[in-house]
């Protein structure tokens, strides 16, 4: 199975992205899918994406054009384990409803 982008966020070009496969969730998750990727991108800047592998499982994926000098690279490591911890419940949740509609 190949990999799918949930949703992600650019600080160059001030865009947050939703795939238009997961316009059926909720709302409030939807707003909080948005809330997170763009604070991540103005806290670190760079880019950032919520992508399910080809098990199913959801993963980050954090990066910056070459030449970024403002791209916090230390932030971004520490950022990301810190939302990996406080939105753990919404993470698993996507991850299960990812799983029994699209792995099976």
């Amino acid at each position: 199975m190949e990999e799918v982008v949930l949703c992600g966020a650019s600080a160059y070009n001030k865009k947050y992205y939703l795939n238009e496969d997961f316009f059926g969730l909720p709302q409030q998750v939807k707003d909080e899918l948005k809330i997170m990727c763009v604070l991540f991108t103005e806290d670190v800047g760079g880019t950032v994406q919520l992508v399910f592998d080809g098990d199913g499982e959801l993963e980050f994926r954090a990066s910056c054009d070459e030449g970024d000098l403002l791209y916090d690279e230390i932030g971004c490591g520490l950022k990301l384990k810190q939302l990996q911890q406080t939105r753990q419940d919404l993470l698993e949740g996507l991850q299960l409803y990812y799983q029994l509609l699209y792995v099976g």
